[in-house]
């Protein structure tokens, strides 16, 4: 889980796994990734709630390279994913070359962890593409990289959810996060705490 960065001292710094649920498969995001996610992610209503405009696949690339190379804090990890389905179109057992799925991306998931005084906290963002909401798949990932965050002692768990985006709010319910009354630029704060 810890990296070891120059002159050997530890970083504290977690590394994106691969997750896997029933349906899907949690990848690591590769800068390679950015040209079907620029599909996956064209339609300009996603942005209804979070603002900006679809990415080229150029500017997705750049900002993936930005991803990979992490924060300049030592102590905070940017873990991203894309999300993969495990099947074709219903076809195969979903394992398809090095067991990472065969079927397409549909959208993203994301952790950034830092420490704090009672632990690691994770703020976490979730995508799905236009073409695969309905069914499921946001709160699939969501539950997946909330159950992943828990095993690597991830103690506090947030998100920020636009009041009137009730797809995103019934996605933090799933995964057990609970609005607060913290707002952060317009969104409303949730968040999940683990028992000690």
């Amino acid at each position: 889980m810890e990296n070891l960065g120059r002159e050997g001292r530890a970083t504290g710094r977690v590394e994106a796994e691969v997750i896997r649920t029933e349906r899907l498969v949690l990848v690591p995001q590769r800068v390679e990734h950015a040209r079907e996610m620029a599909d996956v992610l064209s339609d300009p209503a996603l942005h209804t709630f979070i603002g900006g405009a679809p990415a080229t696949a150029d500017e997705l690339r750049s900002r993936y390279a930005r991803m990979a190379a992490g924060p300049a804090d030592p102590a905070e990890s940017w873990c991203n994913w894309v999300i993969r389905l495990r099947e074709g179109d219903g076809g195969g057992d979903g394992d398809g070359e090095e067991g990472l799925g065969q079927g397409p991306l549909t959208g993203t998931v994301q952790a950034t962890i830092s420490p704090s005084g009672s632990g690691l906290v994770a703020e976490i963002a979730w995508v799905v593409g236009t073409a695969f909401q309905g069914r499921g798949i946001a709160s699939e990932a969501a539950r997946g990289l909330v159950d992943w965050l828990v095993r690597h002692s991830v103690r506090e768990t947030a998100a920020h959810v636009h009041p009137d985006h009730a797809a995103s709010g019934a996605v933090a319910r799933a995964v057990g996060l609970e609005p607060t009354g913290e707002w952060h630029d317009g969104e409303v704060r949730w968040v999940r705490r683990e028992a000690r």
